[in-house]
């Protein structure tokens, strides 16, 4: 009998699943136990769950440059929403030494309309306003509502669940990885959802019974924050008024209990969409026999204030916005891991490079995780978030502040720092300064910088800041 040759160990394939908006406590290892979204919470149980992962900027271009390429949007240039990622900056695949994997990016890209056909994804498709997806739709006889032949937000949300844009990215998602089930290969899905407006075509997926208040939505809103959040705050309860008159109910911003709680609802319709998708993706990977031969991968560029702090949207450091979740399932791996010290996105493509048996490149500003994806002990480290000038909408007339200070806090910018042991300190060049205890205040309702008994604290994680920024060639002045 002639022996059979042994089989060559594969290289592992990667997924990253990277939806935009999703919070944390969307997952039930996040807490989020009545949120239909069984197949991320089989994942969950099958993975490494980061409790506690912060995004470098809390909004979508600029997290998503430190989330392709390694490097703080300050040094990258992408420090606000839409800025087009410089060439001079690699992303992942390009800093893989293997060659050999097969490589699509589909979905949001939201780094410059070059999109990643150029940076050596092979294949990308778009969901961009003028890409693949609006192509779908049209060759569908679907009608663009706008007239540069292009849909609108409002419109797509309007879809029927077989022509969603999830539904639409897993189909070509399985079609990749049928086509490339013998080759090792590297697939990012960035899906559009759960971003707002938050509507979709299963709006009534959860009971309004089962949709929980979050506690700081329901209290007195605080004087004690930031003006820019203020003012962010009354642009946002003023277009609830009007949008009250203008639109159908399911499109504005809540300002009551019973409001928040119907966006609410339809938020988390928008995650069991994503959810749905995924669920699709890993069946397929099930079907060809490589579940065991791919590393999954799940995060969000940030999260989603949904009414905390009387807020929506990101933009901000509360953790609702700045705090994403974060799964590794490891080719294999069959039980949960909980690690309970913050980590960064910054790590994320370092990490990624590793688990693909890569080098690290001079680029990346992080450090690979992969001794905490196999269990061993790392020195917990203080974590760092930035924001630069944004466009903040501001209603008008208002009386908040005189129009100088409106100006100077609208261009702010902030350094904040998350400690191992709780504690966050929010630094600002041009606008209120906070210090919050995460152990004693999770809910950061009791903003303590201004408490003279907590000068040593402020002066320590300063300290780290001002480290942080001389060692990341960071020049702001705060």
């Amino acid at each position: 009998m002639v022996s059979q040759p042994a089989k060559l160990p594969r290289k592992p394939n990667l997924i990253v699943f990277l939806p935009d908006q999703q919070r944390a406590d969307t997952l039930a290892c996040y807490k989020g136990k009545k949120v239909h979204a069984p197949n991320l919470n089989k994942l969950a149980s099958e993975s490494v769950v980061f409790e506690r992962a912060y995004v470098t900027h809390p909004v979508c271009t600029p997290s998503r440059s430190s989330l392709m390429t390694g490097t703080w949007p300050h040094i990258n240039g992408c420090n606000r929403n839409s800025v087009p990622l410089d060439r001079r900056f690699r992303v992942f695949p390009e800093l893989m030494e293997d060659k050999d994997y097969h490589t699509a990016y589909l979905g949001k890209w939201h780094l410059g309309e070059e999109g990643p056909g150029r940076r050596r994804f092979q294949e990308w498709i778009s969901t961009e306003p003028h890409g693949d997806y609006t192509n779908y739709l049209i060759s569908n006889g679907i009608t663009p509502d706008k007239t540069n032949g292009r849909f609108s937000e409002l419109a797509i949300s309007n879809l029927p669940l077989e022509l969603s844009r999830p539904k639409f990215l897993a189909k070509h998602a399985c079609e990749f990885i049928e086509k490339h089930q013998r080759d090792p290969f590297i697939l990012v899905v960035a899906f559009v959802e759960p971003h707002s407006p938050y509507n979709g075509p299963l709006n009534d997926e959860h009971p309004l019974s089962e949709i929980d208040l979050d506690v700081i939505a329901t209290l007195p809103e605080s004087e004690n924050i930031p003006l820019r959040y203020r003012l962010m705050r009354e642009w946002q309860q003023a277009e609830a008024v009007l949008d009250r008159k203008r639109l159908p109910d399911q499109y504005f911003f809540g300002i009551t209990p019973d409001d928040y709680r119907s966006i609410k609802r339809r938020y988390l319709g928008l995650v069991t969409l994503v959810d749905q998708s995924i669920g699709a993706i890993l069946d397929c990977l099930e079907r060809v026999g490589l579940t065991d031969d791919t590393i999954i991968v799940h995060t969000s560029d940030h999260g989603d204030s949904l009414g905390a702090h009387h807020l929506f949207g990101k933009e901000v450091m509360f953790e609702e916005a700045a705090r994403v979740p974060y799964l590794v399932r490891l080719p294999g791996q069959k039980r949960s891991k909980i690690v309970p010290q913050p980590v960064s996105h910054i790590d994320f493509v370092p990490t990624l490079l590793d688990l693909l048996g890569q080098p690290k490149r001079p680029q990346c500003a992080g450090k690979s995780l992969l001794p905490l994806l196999r269990e061993e002990a790392m020195s917990p480290e203080n974590i760092f978030i930035e924001w630069a000038p944004n466009r903040t909408k501001i209603k008008k007339g208002t009386s908040l502040a005189p129009r100088r200070m409106i100006k100077r806090a609208v261009d702010e910018s902030t350094r904040t720092v998350v400690s191992s042991d709780g504690w966050k300190l929010c630094l600002r060049d041009k606008d209120l300064n906070e210090l919050y205890n995460l152990s004693d205040d999770p809910l950061e309702t009791r903003n303590l910088y201004s408490d003279r008994q907590y000068t040593s604290v402020i002066s320590r994680y300063a300290g780290e800041i001002d480290r942080w920024q001389e060692s990341t060639n960071d020049r702001l002045k705060i």
